[in-house]
């Protein structure tokens, strides 16, 4: 998986389609991503010492990384991401449409 925590994505299915916003986590073993704002649910909560008010408590749950496309700092779109090896050996990923960098995978070989 390409993604990573940081990178700005947009929601391409669901209730918060069209939605841009920025990664939290990354679970790579069931392939799903925690997106900032979205999918959020509800946990009732019940006082306690650790929460002495109680209540709604919100937060984000994790949703598919096939629903989400990474946002090009170069073009400012939605694109997949491909990689590119350069000739000293580093990996990094690279934006489809413009062919922008977007980060690097893994540094140059020594």
């Amino acid at each position: 998986m390409l993604i990573r925590s940081g990178d700005m994505v947009e929601v391409k299915t669901g209730n918060a389609r069209g939605t841009r916003a920025k990664v939290l986590s990354v679970r790579r073993i069931d392939g799903k991503i925690v997106v900032e704002g979205v999918n959020r649910v509800y946990r009732h909560m019940r006082r306690s010492q650790k929460n002495p008010q109680g209540g709604r408590l919100s937060k984000e749950m994790p949703i598919d990384a096939s629903n989400v496309l990474v946002v090009c700092g170069g073009c400012d779109k939605p694109s997949r991401m491909g990689v590119k090896l350069l000739a000293d050996g580093a990996k990094i990923r690279v934006c489809k449409k413009c062919g922008a960098d977007l980060g690097s995978l893994r540094t140059a070989k020594k």
